[in-house]
């Protein structure tokens, strides 16, 4: 079939390389424009746009997709695009159009499923592709996929692995659509969640919060934002900033330790338990293991950690 490839982040790009191996014909990406983006805050273009680039694929860079004009396409696929899309852009395919969402729908209807999926505890979670709706990640299923979530997973390595995933899923529904046997399933809307956008504010850490609710987080807003976290001395001055990146709950050593202050095993007093830090970030440096931090930095027992944005 002839598509139209419409998205911007790194979700999709498994899923259009996937497409240039395969016998259908990609007529038209469509992506979002580039943006400045680096230290020299040079004008980059997007995950998608670079593939297009690299392909040499018909390249449509726009901020707005409805005053555009399509070429001709049996179906459009959307995937991390940005951008809402309007009924006549939507039905200008001959099949229409379908969206890749990264969650079991209707779970986490929105822009950050993959980060609340783990901050909420869900044990598996898997991507939906669905009909493009005018209501957000409302419409009709056409099919889905199941993964488990890892203890310790962060959000960018589960990102990853749908990413991953949503290529067999996509090829699946695409085939299905052209032979005419695809199915479609409305959501159930007494079942419906949503996964509210993040932002640094999303990431400030409460340590009066139980070690399982700060692990989760941890784990759930890494890469993006991060959960940042000032070390400071016992009459509250600063020793160090850091980014925590992976964290999982462990025993508390009792009552004698405050939230957020180091106990003497190393964890960190919760409200409820003790937190482990398995990996992190110095400000300014690489992500390491805890015990290499240790090795080099200071770790000391009555520290107290509190969050920052």
């Amino acid at each position: 079939m002839n598509l139209i490839f419409t998205g911007s982040g790194e979700f999709g790009v498994p899923t259009l390389r996937a497409l240039l191996r395969s016998p259908h014909r990609v007529v038209q990406v469509i992506s979002q424009p580039d943006r400045p983006a680096g230290r020299g805050r040079g004008l980059t273009p997007t995950a998608i746009s670079q593939v297009a680039l690299e392909a040499n694929l018909p390249l449509l860079r726009t901020g707005n997709i409805n005053g555009e004009t399509l070429p001709p396409a049996d179906l459009m696929i959307v995937i991390a695009f940005g951008q809402k899309i309007s009924d006549p852009i939507v039905h200008h395919s001959r099949l229409g159009s379908v969206n890749l969402h990264a969650s079991r729908l209707p779970k986490y209807r929105g822009a950050a499923p993959i980060n609340w999926a783990i901050i909420r505890g869900e044990e598996f979670t898997g991507n939906s592709v669905i009909r493009l709706a005018q209501r957000m990640d409302a419409g009709a299923i056409l099919g889905q996929s199941l993964l488990k979530i890892g203890e310790t997973e962060t959000a960018g390595e589960l990102h990853d692995r749908l990413a991953e995933d949503g290529v067999e899923l996509t090829l699946r529904v695409i085939g299905e659509l052209e032979s005419g046997t695809a199915i479609e399933t409305a959501q159930d809307e007494t079942l419906a969640t949503q996964s509210p956008k993040l932002s640094r504010a999303s990431a400030k850490l409460d340590f009066s919060q139980s070690a399982i609710e700060l692990a989760r987080r941890i784990r759930g807003l890494y890469p993006w934002p991060g959960c940042r976290v000032a070390m400071c001395d016992a009459v509250g001055g600063e020793l160090t900033r850091l980014r925590l990146v992976r964290a999982r709950p462990g025993p508390s050593e009792g009552d004698r330790w405050e939230p957020g202050e180091i106990m003497g095993d190393g964890l960190i007093q919760t409200g409820a338990g003790g937190v482990e830090i398995l990996e992190l970030q110095p400000d300014g440096g690489n992500v390491m293991s805890f015990n290499d931090y240790r090795r080099g930095h200071k770790w000391p027992p009555g520290a107290r950690l509190k969050g920052v944005e």
